[in-house]
């Protein structure tokens, strides 16, 4: 019999970035539990976690190139596939120019140091405005809001739990997700320790969610109007005169402008528009400001709306003026060891962000964070002229399921002259290219987290080692995207990828350097690829050692030891202003001029009568993403994809639990239909009905046996690709008017 060997991991499934120990026999998996000893997670572990076992044994799992042959997606070698973007790749860009290709990114990629520390080189090398990525589906107004009020678009601020007295979360649901935009796994537990020395929690939220069922109090808002319940809240502040920002008084511009904004919400003129009654909205905001250590949470639900960068805003803007932002026990900014820019440079100053530097072709969509709006894909590929998009790479994404009018999208996929996507499955979106290029598993690759220790509720720095070699011929996912930036840069197949990524990483550090350049390029010579970034970043970093300049500093050799022992624990939250900041006055820009301007669209709409019924959607502990639902551990129970109907609202529209029922919307392209699985539940609001997202498993031509046993219906077929936040270009996906019907039984 084998031996048995353990491996320490971080899991790369979802936001919480839990510690795992996994178990192996050969080149089986035998058990996978949380690592104790973790310094980050303690232990903890969902069942995400366990399903990377059936994620790296699923028989639909890629494993070679696709190409197609006669209009069929075949296996093919790795030469095969590489010949085929070498000859059509080029030809489309020599035709119609480098505007014509487009890239889209999934957000698996910010799970994995191999795809997110190299997109920006397959980025560059293409010259195309046409990129799109997933956060103009659930984040990009958290990105807005921070970059224009601290000039950065990753110092984005959390709450620390574990000092706080009291949380408000608005429109989130971290016990599910265990945080989003926020890194915090065990947030039940974090949640019940907080209650248990006398703080509390309180859900703002459409539905009863996991969260509020926890929390010390719950308040139903209409969905779509949180901007109006936190400029109540504004308001009420100023009035009662509970503005005190505390410490961070002399590193504020705008609040005088804030305080002149806000004329005209009161709490009795926004309460019709929430569903929230004034008094409640007063209460809240005083109980925000009087609590010594509190803070204000919201996420994809407040998003995910027409006034979502309004929200997002608002959300810090409610912080700061009640001193809660910076402060333990509030809301405040992690200081990663590497890869943050808020880290490096001169601190306290910066250029600040810019917005709209370029705008969509067909809808004039502003770019942010240099990328478009994912809801402008189909469009741009559809409209003729000058800049058309004629060839797609797709980097683990599946925008048929997760973008609205998927079925659209679809159709205007199969007109593409030429489409690679790079993913570990055939589904509703890689079915449609010409060839398919495998990724690894998760459990043959090495792990660092590049995004989520800037969002975590606690420094820290953990690195893991693959388990598994990876299966023959499989390149590295970095090595797969130098090889198609030197395509796409007119290099072809000639530089190997250890070439490309000498070359690009020696640019980098002279760039960086400068005089000391060729030292950090010794001191980095015996590494390639990922190692090599991540050695470079936590050297130069804020714990680093600086090569050589501080003795008991981060390297990536000190990173790696502690693997085993759960990581390296790099201490509390502390604050960072005026460190932090990277605006071009020094200050926290609280008013900014395009935020100001948009609640002029909150003025006109104040008075608007809700609709009837309107849908949101929700999230599963066990459904992150759309190919979770191709795995055993994930799949396994009752159907999760229901519409969650309160028994009122299914009284008045003759549904019965159990029965099918067709949800109607109306957009300004027609209407649109899913017939979906009712529930009768009274956690929901009445007049707001929830369907969960990345369902619809039931197109032809996918390779995912399991999910297509059960497929569902896609929420994302209701909405109106043209519907979205205006400042960033955020699909609306919640707060949707619609219809719903009787069926039958199910």
């Amino acid at each position: 019999m084998e031996a048995t060997t353990t491996h320490h991991r971080i899991c790369p499934l979802c936001e919480a970035c839990c510690g795992l120990e996994i178990q192996t026999r050969g080149a089986k998996v035998v058990s996978i539990r949380g690592h104790a000893a973790d310094v980050f997670s303690a232990g903890y572990i969902c069942p995400k976690g366990v399903a990377l076992k059936d994620l790296h044994e699923d028989p639909d799992r890629l494993r070679q190139p696709l190409v197609r042959r006669q209009g069929v997606l075949v296996e093919a070698s790795w030469d095969e596939a590489w010949a085929e973007i070498a000859t059509r790749l080029p030809a489309v860009q020599q035709a119609h120019g480098r505007h014509a290709v487009g890239l889209v990114v999934g957000n698996p990629a910010a799970h994995k140091i191999g795809l997110l520390g190299y997109i920006p080189r397959l980025t560059k090398a293409l010259g195309s405005r046409n990129v799109f990525t997933a956060a103009t589906l659930d984040q990009m107004p958290r990105h807005v809001s921070s970059g224009l009020l601290f000039g950065h678009w990753m110092s984005v601020p959390v709450p620390d739990i574990a000092r706080a007295e009291l949380l408000i979360v608005l429109g989130a649901n971290p016990v599910v997700s265990n945080g989003s935009m926020w890194t915090v796994p065990d947030f039940r537990g974090k949640a019940r320790a907080l209650q248990a020395r006398g703080g509390r929690l309180i859900v703002i939220d459409p539905r009863r969610t996991e969260t509020a069922a926890l929390a010390d109090t719950h308040h139903f808002i209409r969905p779509g109007a949180d901007a109006f319940l936190l400029l109540g809240m504004v308001h009420t502040l100023f009035e009662e005169q509970l503005v005190r920002p505390g410490r961070l008084e002399p590193h504020l511009k705008g609040v005088a402008d804030i305080a002149a904004a806000v004329q005209g919400f009161a709490p009795e003129a926004v309460a019709p528009r929430c569903g929230l009654d004034a008094a409640t909205i007063r209460s809240l905001a005083r109980d925000l400001a009087r609590t010594p250590r509190a803070s204000l949470y919201a996420r994809i639900g407040s998003c995910t709306q027409e006034y979502g960068t309004l929200a997002t805003w608002l959300v810090d803007v409610l912080n700061v003026l009640t001193g809660h932002l910076d402060k333990p026990g509030g809301a405040m900014f992690p200081k990663a060891a590497a890869f943050a820019a808020n880290t490096a440079g001169r601190p306290g100053v910066g250029r600040g962000v810019p917005l709209a530097r370029h705008t969509s072709r067909v809808s004039g969509a502003p770019e942010v964070m240099g990328e478009l709006p994912i809801g402008c894909l189909a469009e741009e590929i559809e409209t003729p002229g000058p800049g058309q998009i004629r060839a797609l790479l797709t980097i683990a994404t599946n925008p048929v399921l997760s973008a609205p009018h998927g079925k659209r999208l679809a159709a205007a996929l199969d007109r593409l002259d030429f489409m690679v996507s790079m993913d570990i499955y055939l589904n509703e979106t890689t079915r449609h290219a010409d060839v398919v290029l495998p990724a690894p598993s998760p459990l043959e690759d090495l792990h660092y987290d590049m995004p989520f220790p800037q969002l975590s509720w606690r420094n820290h720095a953990r690195y893991s080692a693959p388990v598994f070699a990876r299966g023959p011929g499989q390149p590295a996912e970095w090595e797969t995207l130098l090889r198609l930036a030197a395509v796409a840069g007119g290099r072809g197949l000639a530089a190997s990828a250890e070439q490309l990524d000498d070359e690009y990483f020696g640019e980098d550090v002279r760039r960086q350097f400068g005089a000391r350049a060729d030292a950090v390029l010794a001191a980095t010579a015996g590494l390639r690829g990922p190692d090599r970034l991540l050695e470079l970043a936590l050297r130069s970093g804020p714990y680093g050692d600086g090569f050589g300049q501080a003795a008991e500093g981060l390297t990536l050799a000190r990173v790696q030891a502690a693997t085993a022992g759960g990581g390296i624990d790099l201490g509390p939250l502390a604050p960072r202003v005026p460190e932090l900041l990277r605006t071009p006055s020094g200050c926290i820009e609280l008013a900014p001029g395009p935020l100001l301007a948009d609640l002029q669209r909150c003025r006109a709409d104040l008075a608007r009568a809700p609709a009837p019924l309107v849908v949101i959607g929700r999230r599963d502990v066990r459904s992150n993403n759309s190919w979770m639902h191709n795995l055993p551990v994930l799949a396994k129970g009752p159907m999760r994809c229901t519409a969650l109907v309160h028994p009122q609202d299914a009284q008045r529209l003759g549904l019965r639990d159990g029965a099918l029922a067709r949800m109607r919307s109306h957009t300004g392209r027609g209407e649109r239909s899913i017939d979906v699985l009712v529930q009768c539940s009274a956690e929901m609001m009445p007049g707001v009905v929830s369907v969960p997202h990345g369902w619809g498993h039931d197109l032809p031509g996918t390779r995912l046996a399991l999910a297509s046993a059960r497929p569902g219906a896609n929420l994302n077929d209701l909405l109106d690709e043209d519907l979205r936040d205006p400042l960033s270009g955020n699909a609306v996906l919640g707060g949707v008017a619609v219809e719903m019907q009787p069926l039958g039984q199910a």
